[in-house]
């Protein structure tokens, strides 16, 4: 999902800027929130919308994400497998395929 090189250029615009002082991990939070209403925004009156404008407010959201996972001193890549692996158990495929039931609603 993530590379080496977006941490590299993500350290650097922050080092290069002395914007660390302002990311404090609920800064980068609200941050995320922030964007991730801008994102939302996007879609607010129609679902057809510039492909930019998505993308722009997208990168924004994964750039506050990145940024706190860095914070926090977690890899983003594997919080999202662990997440993914939990998320497996709780909706087997063979039960939740096709459906939007939350996990304690799906048949035994």
């Amino acid at each position: 999902m993530s590379n080496e090189r977006v941490r590299d250029e993500l350290r650097a615009m922050v080092v290069e800027r002395d914007w660390d002082q302002f990311h404090s991990p609920e800064n980068l939070a609200k941050s995320v929130v922030i964007e991730a209403g801008e994102l939302l925004e996007c879609f607010q009156w129609s679902p057809d919308v510039p492909t930019g404008d998505v993308l722009g407010e997208l990168a924004d959201v994964l750039t506050y994400c990145h940024l706190l996972a860095a914070k926090l001193g977690v890899d983003s890549d594997q919080i999202v497998l662990d997440k993914l692996d939990r998320t497996r158990a709780k909706y087997p495929a063979d039960k939740a395929r096709g459906r939007s039931a939350k996990y304690d609603q799906l048949p035994d």
